[in-house]
């Protein structure tokens, strides 16, 4: 089982930022963080990093569901959503498999929490 869902887009960086957000927001996510992993690692390392954000995104009623299914899986929330600029001029957008990072834990409620996660999750890669 693989970790994460992807697609490759042919678009600008922001545009697929927008496209993402905008995504997600259809399948009943919200963005609760937003992480500018090039310009931190500039402003932290001075190093010049590809444009990457991470999109920290919660599906409200299931983390509900799942909060209380289990009470410490709030390590595991939000959904992160990579958006990063490859080297052939060409977006990549990479959600987390919640179904893979919940594996380590043992509740059959929480597993059909994450895969219905998961489903929505693929509809929003889908949909770009």
């Amino acid at each position: 089982m693989s970790y994460y869902i992807n697609k490759t887009l042919h678009t600008d960086f922001n545009s697929a930022v927008t496209q993402v957000k905008d995504a997600l927001k259809d399948e009943g996510f919200g963005v609760l963080s937003e992480i500018d992993v090039d310009e931190t690692l500039k402003k932290k390392l001075n190093i010049d990093f590809r444009k990457y954000k991470i999109l920290g995104a919660c599906n409200p009623p299931n983390a509900h569901k799942a909060l209380l299914t289990e009470p410490n899986v709030g390590t595991m929330l939000p959904c992160n959503v990579v958006v990063q600029e490859m080297d052939n001029n060409t977006i990549e957008v990479v959600a987390v498999n919640p179904q893979a990072s919940m594996r380590a834990i043992e509740n059959d409620e929480l597993q059909e929490i994450a895969g219905n996660i998961k489903t929505k999750l693929e509809k929003v890669i889908q949909s770009l």
